[in-house]
């Protein structure tokens, strides 16, 4: 009896583990991949010119205020609104994918998934129509990449790109303006496949969280966002949150994702030391000077958008197209953007045994898009 408890025990730490490793898939390719360049590039004093500090604090101060709102059951509450306001599949499926859309502007497209992905299932399961999980969650991934791509802030690599090429915000709207309004229709054309089929909520309504305590959390997460736009130095907005939130919520920060941040420090680190490596910095000099849109859009699908945007700065002038391309091509592969694997993982752990089905519907609608996006920007090139 007591060796078979030790056996039971033995595969149940296997087993958290394995799924440690799997939760954890993207970090520590991220890591393995710095590590490798690392050979290649020691640590020096250099190191530190990597890590864009304004990106990690609003990332990190996001984390935080989200942790909050959700100890506080905000997004439960939210998600009893929508389906009772909403009335019937068709609308709930415009709502769930547009806040996303709407919200991925303003916290970024990670934070924009991290919040409303689970809002997404809850709005799902309280009503008992959970069989549209997978598309709901594939409309909201691609809905987060390609609605934050709007705003400086919207997606990660935009933080990046509008810091490292200094770029004025009101060409930086001018730039992403066609792109963003090709994909604004073609996911109001998506969601009208959906039937307009009655929903009736199915589980009791949660009470409204406080009120002086919401109120507060958005005041910091606006707070969060001004550090992007040079409002104050980051280490300010970075202090008044965490202050804040250490007197208000302290318990928020035992559920940061401090891995995300992480994988971020890591894709600095392997971005970085590529750049440094003569033989890699001629070869994607050379290549993207040949076309930084569709050179950017393919690195993307291999090496992910935010550090496709870190290497690939390096190597050319013409910020327009490649901020183009790090925003569309952050469709297409699960790995072309975090905040796909984001919702592969979210996907995983609601609806177990079913993965296959999701990465074909993933597949179908993200290359579409990306073919379309990549289409439209040529043509907006010949008109404009």
């Amino acid at each position: 009896m007591e060796e078979q408890n030790r056996d039971v025990a033995k595969r149940s730490k296997l087993y958290v583990v394995k799924g440690i490793l799997k939760s954890r898939i993207v970090l520590i390719v991220a890591l393995a991949a710095a590590a490798v360049t690392c050979f290649f590039v020691p640590p020096d004093a250099g190191y530190a010119d990597y890590f864009d500090l304004d990106t990690l604090s609003c990332l990190f101060c996001t984390l935080a205020v989200v942790s909050a709102l959700k100890r506080r059951r905000f997004f439960e509450w939210l998600a009893v609104k929508i389906v009772t306001a909403f009335g019937n599949m068709r609308r709930v499926t415009f709502a769930l994918v547009f806040v996303t859309y709407f919200g991925s502007m303003i916290m970024a497209n990670d934070m924009a998934l991290i919040t409303f992905l689970p809002l997404g299932w809850l709005v799902l399961s309280s009503c008992g129509k959970t069989k549209y999980t997978a598309f709901i969650f594939v409309m909201q991934n691609v809905a987060a990449n390609l609605g934050g791509m709007l705003t400086p802030f919207g997606n990660p690599q935009n933080l990046y790109l509008y810091s490292f090429f200094d770029i004025g915000a009101g060409e930086f709207f001018a730039i992403m303006a066609v792109p963003f309004a090709v994909a604004f229709l073609l996911i109001a054309g998506t969601c009208f496949v959906v039937k307009p089929e009655p929903i009736v909520l199915q589980t009791h309504p949660e009470p409204a969280p406080p009120l002086w305590r919401t109120i507060v959390y958005f005041v910091l997460f606006a707070l969060s966002v001004m550090i992007v736009f040079r409002v104050f130095p980051y280490y300010v907005g970075l202090i008044v949150v965490t202050v804040a939130l250490l007197i208000l919520e302290p318990k928020c920060f035992l559920r940061v994702d401090y891995g995300l941040l992480l994988t971020f420090c890591a894709f600095f680190v392997f971005s970085g030391n590529l750049a440094r490596i003569s033989a890699v910095r001629d070869w994607l000099a050379s290549l993207v000077a040949l076309s930084p849109l569709l050179v950017g859009t393919a690195t993307c699908q291999v090496i992910s958008n935010v550090p496709s945007a870190v290497l690939l700065s390096r190597f050319t002038a013409d910020y327009r197209h490649l901020l183009i391309a790090v925003n569309i091509g952050g469709l297409g592969t699960p790995i072309s953007s975090l905040a796909s694997l984001i919702t592969l993982g979210e996907y995983r752990k609601r609806e177990p045994g079913k993965t296959l089905r999701y990465l074909g519907l993933f597949s179908l609608i993200n290359f579409s898009y990306l073919a379309a996006l990549i289409g439209s920007s040529y043509l907006s090139d010949l008109i404009f």
